[in-house]
């Protein structure tokens, strides 16, 4: 048995197909600017100007690190591999700069 597993005006099923789901896209964006972060030199840009520095001692990742904070973002090199859970992160390590939002 696989599909993802639903809870819905208080029924819990099984959908054989996620792609039925009412599942959306997200996307991370900037409050301020209300910009969508698109790649990561835009990303990189907003996470500077917060105070985060860039880490270059793991190969297969790009991380940042904020002196203030005992923060660490870490993030896999290929944008395409982005993920809700690597923006909800960010989101947290940086309140009231980013959201998350469907599209």
């Amino acid at each position: 048995m696989s599909g993802v597993w639903v809870f819905k005006n208080g029924v819990l099923r099984l959908v054989e197909n996620p792609s039925d789901c009412s599942s959306r896209r997200k996307m991370l964006v900037h409050v301020a600017s209300g910009e969508a972060i698109t790649s990561y030199s835009v990303l990189e840009r907003k996470l500077f100007c917060l105070g985060w520095e860039r880490y270059y001692d793991e190969p297969e990742l790009l991380q940042y690190h904020k002196r203030s904070t005992v923060h660490l973002i870490s993030l896999p090199r290929d944008f395409n591999k982005f993920k809700s859970i690597h923006m909800y992160d960010i989101v947290v390590k940086n309140r009231n700069e980013f959201e998350v939002r469907d599209f």
